[in-house]
């Protein structure tokens, strides 16, 4: 059974996508720890990002690097953090963090619930940021 990223991938359910690629794609996460929160996703439908081979791998970090580059010129934040958990859905996912304090990456908190108009918004902010 496809993942819901996958179903996001193909289009089969509607995601803020922020960049793509042929082989990555990145979205906002909809139950985010604070605004801009960006889900990086190889294409190639993996569980655990320890399984990739290296080629993508490495290419998973390159275009993580261009979303967050993005994310910092459109977010107010100190600096944008990465963390790779992979226990909520059976399908590599980077996630890309906009940090003020440590605290908002802090994956036990309340995640934020947004209106579509707000997730568009920011993700209309990002998108003019991508290089």
């Amino acid at each position: 059974m496809a993942s819901i990223f996958t179903k996001i991938i193909n289009r089969e359910i509607p995601a803020e996508i922020i960049a793509e690629d042929e082989h990555y794609i990145a979205f906002l996460d909809i139950m985010p720890l604070v605004k801009g929160h960006v889900l990086v996703v190889p294409k190639k439908e993996v569980d655990y990002i320890f399984n990739l081979d290296d080629q993508t791998l490495a290419g998973l970090h390159v275009f993580a690097k261009k979303v967050a580059n993005a994310i910092d010129k459109s977010i107010k934040c100190t600096r944008v953090g990465v963390a790779v958990i992979g226990l909520e859905v059976p399908h590599v996912h980077v996630h890309l963090v906009p940090l003020r304090t440590m605290d908002d990456i802090n994956f036990t908190r309340p995640k934020l619930k947004l209106s579509k108009e707000e997730l568009a918004e920011i993700g209309e902010r990002i998108r003019a940021s991508v290089q």
